[in-house]
């Protein structure tokens, strides 16, 4: 999906991500870890979205896992 073509928001980003086995979101110099079958569509919608409602980016999926938002210790975690 090319972002600048297509944004997701909503009920639409949260029906990509929910059949993840995690989610990390880069929050400040930290990372949040989500397991989308635990934590519910309130928990992680506002973690994985801007204030316009659409998903963060950078975002990408690697296996059945999400990494959304830039932070350096992210990035470290893809090794």
């Amino acid at each position: 999906m090319n972002a600048k073509n297509q944004s997701l928001a909503g009920d639409d980003v949260w029906r990509i991500v929910a059949g993840a086995d995690k989610i990390y979101v880069a929050s400040g110099k930290n990372i949040v870890e989500f397991n989308p079958a635990i934590a519910g569509k309130e928990e992680v919608l506002p973690k994985i979205t801007g204030r316009t409602g659409n998903l963060r980016a950078p975002a990408f999926k690697r296996g059945n896992v999400f990494y959304i938002g830039y932070n350096t210790a992210l990035y470290d975690l893809l090794g």
